[in-house]
């Protein structure tokens, strides 16, 4: 019995792993010298897989599920090996375990400032950060292509490469949708869709797959920033003539409210007092119509003293409005009231 248990002391009969890290991608599991014995039970929990690698080459992938090892569901590994059916014996082989789950919270930034050409302000750099989470899509793709035959994983053999991707497809996205910058701020959103469509493809050749991207910063700068509080003071203020008028009203108040002015200061308040009367008065007093133009004078004849048409020198009634006229005219030159029947202007002397 002891030599069948020492026997059985270099088989390894149960394979799982778990995570205790949370930031290990792939593992590979610790042999230990031993070797696999045919029938051993391999537990793949979920968000892993199991790859069995055989001298380097690549062999048989295992989903999440409990699996009983026999060539039935080892078909690569067994034509590697070249076994027959049946075959029952101890095998060497190395077991990887990838961990197919999201790595949260992976943050991102500009380390140098990003170009942008912008319709408004013209060339201007950009700053931005925030974060991303990912997650191995083609574990086969990934062992091949990044970690290889390494014995540990972790995401800080990824992170660089995604975030100079993320920030190369954040700069397309920006200098392609064309939005100003002044409208950034409100086009997060868009702008994170659209730099995941661009990235995926170019992480779907390393295996791996951009769960989120999200912006939370993207940085103006300085003389932008100083631009755009300009503008929105301006529009704060509205009516710039009145706020000059209260601007000055306020200067004049202060002014005269200054107890070290002395002399000077009782002018400036005296003053004030009234300029901020007169501007007062000028805001709030209602304009005075328009005065009626007077009617005009015929220059051949006179005007009816009741409807004020035109009607000839010397007319007793209004040929318009029948209204008896008074026993005056007007001269036809100057327009002078002259008594009727005169012959000439006693004003100017024209002839009637």
């Amino acid at each position: 019995m002891g030599i069948l248990n020492m026997i059985k002391g270099q088989l390894i009969d149960v394979i799982e792993w778990t995570d205790p890290s949370n930031t290990t991608m792939v593992h590979k599991y610790d042999m230990n010298g031993k070797e696999i014995m045919m029938g051993a039970q391999l537990t793949v929990r979920e968000s892993q897989v199991a790859i069995f690698v055989n001298e380097g080459q690549l062999a048989d992938i295992f989903q999440p599920g409990r699996y009983e090892l026999q060539t039935s569901n080892m078909p690569i590994l067994t034509a590697l090996k070249s076994w027959k059916y049946g075959f029952n014996s101890p095998f060497k082989a190395d077991v990887y375990f990838v961990n197919t789950k999201q790595f949260l919270d992976m943050k991102w930034g500009t380390s140098n400032p990003v170009m942008m050409r912008d319709s408004e302000f013209g060339m201007i750099r950009l700053r931005a950060f925030g974060i991303y989470s990912f997650k191995v899509s083609d574990p086969e793709t990934f062992l091949k292509e990044v970690f290889g035959t390494a014995a540990l994983f972790t995401v800080d053999g990824v992170e660089g490469q995604i975030k100079r991707t993320l920030v190369s497809g954040l700069s397309d996205a920006i200098a392609e949708s064309k939005i100003p910058a002044l409208d950034l701020a409100a086009n997060y959103d868009e702008l994170g869709n659209y730099a995941l469509q661009a990235i995926n493809p170019k992480l779907a050749a390393l295996g791996l797959t951009l769960c989120s991207f999200v912006i939370e910063n993207i940085s103006l700068p300085e003389e932008v920033e100083k631009s755009m509080d300009k503008r929105t003071s301006m529009g704060v203020l509205g009516n710039l003539d009145q706020y000059a008028k209260y601007q000055a009203a306020e200067a004049m108040r202060d002014a005269a409210n200054n107890p070290n002015s002395g002399m000077a200061g009782m002018g400036v308040g005296m003053g004030a007092g009234a300029a901020m009367g007169q501007m007062f008065a000028q805001s709030f007093a209602p304009q005075a119509p328009a005065a009626a133009p007077a009617p005009a004078q015929p220059a051949g004849g006179a005007v009816c003293t009741a409807c004020g048409a035109s009607i000839p020198a010397g007319s007793k009634f209004c040929p318009e409005c029948g209204a008896k006229q008074a026993s005056s005219a007007f001269c036809t030159s100057c327009g002078k009231e002259i008594p009727a029947g005169t012959k000439f202007c006693p004003e100017c002397g024209a002839k009637q």
